[in-house]
């Protein structure tokens, strides 16, 4: 008797335990049943990796959750140098924005009618003591994003630049002191005759790009401040909205990531209700994947990169950095397969 009632409290204690090992976070919201009722049918996140920063390579998801590597891991453009950014443009044609580095004076853009061929397009050669009010500015350019708006029939290309050099004592203010510039064009030919600061506000802010939903403009920003007790919201991922392309931006909006991550990409779920926002870790340790069914929040992080497969709810290849997401058709998607191949594991 006494054995049976020590066994049924060995169960008894055991069973919480065990209930908690099969916990798992709900699979995230804005996926379809069956491929055909899909809004949006595949995805493209053209990216860098660790090991080959600055250079060209695609992966691709037919879920935004799930992305396989292309072309064996390998470059799948070699002339490109920069943070890919790629938008879809007037013509119908794709454009990528990058630059050799930071200290280059030139923001090159190519052009792809398929996204498998690319062709230099144009080179723009911001004069960036031009910028009204940022005549301290520093000959740099950081991570140059496209943006083509129907409304206006026109593209705004945007980048980050100091004012301040780092110091041994202070190597943060060379960061804090990045602010937004911005021009406009209408066929990334010719462009506007001066660089603009983007936000009205006194913040550094890196990596931005935009996007409108709705009748708003959002802008996707690294808070670039470092974080401390009297600015937790520092290195994070945040929001501004504005009425109109080029503001005025709000005020940003509470983080949407953890503090310590930068490169933010957002795209639509599969059934077109709900965002998806990437962003990394760095300096490339993961990524971590935020959503919400509108771009002012709530924000809810999924589980990712635990290596356990019940838990995960979104995976990437490992070792990709930098770039952007976009969503393509499916018969791009088996363009891009039946050009590239594709890594399924």
């Amino acid at each position: 008797m006494m054995m049976k009632q020590i066994q049924a409290s060995i169960v008894l204690l055991l069973t919480p335990v065990f209930m908690v090992a099969l916990a798992q976070q709900p699979d995230p919201p804005g996926q379809v049943e069956q491929s055909a009722d899909a809004v949006n049918k595949a995805y493209l996140f053209a990216h860098m990796t660790h090991r080959d920063y600055g250079k060209l390579y695609y992966s691709v998801s037919t879920d935004g959750l799930h992305w396989h590597a292309l072309n064996r891991k390998k470059r799948v453009f070699d002339e490109y140098r920069g943070h890919p950014d790629i938008c879809k443009g007037h013509d119908g044609r794709y454009y990528i924005a990058g630059n050799t580095s930071d200290s280059s004076p030139d923001i090159n853009i190519w052009v792809s009618a398929d996204l498998i061929d690319w062709q230099m397009y144009s080179t723009y050669t911001p004069n960036l003591k031009s910028t009204p009010e940022y005549t301290q500015a520093l000959q740099r350019i950081g991570a140059p994003k496209l943006y083509f708006d129907a409304p206006s029939q026109q593209y705004i290309l945007t980048w980050h630049t100091p004012h301040k050099e780092g110091t041994k004592e202070d190597p943060e203010r060379y960061w804090a002191s990045q602010r937004t510039l911005y021009v406009l064009s209408k066929d990334l030919k010719s462009f506007s005759d001066h660089p603009t600061k983007l936000f009205d506000w006194d913040m550094g802010t890196i990596d931005v790009f935009i996007r409108k939903v709705g009748r708003n403009y959002y802008a996707v920003i690294k808070d670039e401040t470092y974080p401390t007790l009297y600015w937790p919201t520092g290195k994070t991922i945040r929001i501004s909205r504005a009425p109109a392309l080029t503001g005025p931006y709000s005020e940003p909006l509470a983080p949407i990531s953890p503090n310590f991550r930068e490169a933010p990409m957002l795209i639509p779920s599969p059934d077109n209700q709900v965002w998806y926002m990437y962003y990394e870790q760095y300096p490339g340790v993961s990524y971590g994947l935020s959503i919400a069914d509108k771009l002012e929040g709530p924000w809810y992080q999924a589980s990712g990169y635990t290596f356990h497969s019940t838990w995960d709810k979104y995976g990437l290849p490992a070792s990709v950095r930098h770039g952007c997401m976009i969503t393509i058709s499916k018969a791009e998607y088996d363009a891009l397969v039946n050009k590239f191949g594709i890594d399924n594991e």
